[in-house]
């Protein structure tokens, strides 16, 4: 059985619980995304064209600062990349996680949370930012997958 982490950002708690599920259930390590700077409800408010993830989303180049980092990457063969879609893809801090480490000949797979939109081509994003990374197209998850349905999924990479 393959090495793996769990890694996510979770805004609003969703992916927080889809994450620690995950990892439960295939007996995985698990890191939470944490922005230097943590996200307010009105930072988070995509209505909104000026708040900051509205903000982040429009700049391709932006790259959130992460607070901390996973202690010992090199041990992972397999990191499942999870998060919230925002704007049909992965928030900025995803890219700024996935150009981080050196993920060559490690497998990525993306998983995403989202109420109704896919998870768009994050899946590319990510293949384009992890050099020498093998990713996975990956999938989005309703908040009530269950233990049993995401086992089942990540499995094919253990």
């Amino acid at each position: 059985m393959a090495k793996a982490l769990v890694a996510y950002f979770s805004a609003s708690g969703v992916t927080k619980r889809l994450s620690e599920n995950l990892a439960e259930a295939i007996g995985a390590d698990i890191f939470e995304i944490v922005p230097e700077k943590l996200y307010t409800d009105a930072d988070l408010n995509w209505q909104d064209q000026n708040s900051r993830s509205s903000v982040e989303m429009k700049d391709r180049s932006c790259r959130p600062v992460i607070a901390s980092r996973v202690e010992d990457m090199a041990k992972y063969e397999v990191v499942f990349v999870g998060f919230p879609v925002w704007w049909y893809r992965e928030p900025s801090i995803i890219d700024t996680f996935a150009e981080a480490y050196d993920f060559a000949g490690k497998t990525i797979i993306p998983f995403a949370t989202s109420g109704s939109s896919g998870i768009g081509d994050s899946g590319k994003n990510l293949a384009e930012l992890a050099k020498g990374a093998k990713v996975e197209e990956g999938k989005r998850f309703s908040a009530n997958a269950s233990t049993d349905e995401l086992k089942a999924w990540a499995d094919a990479w253990l």
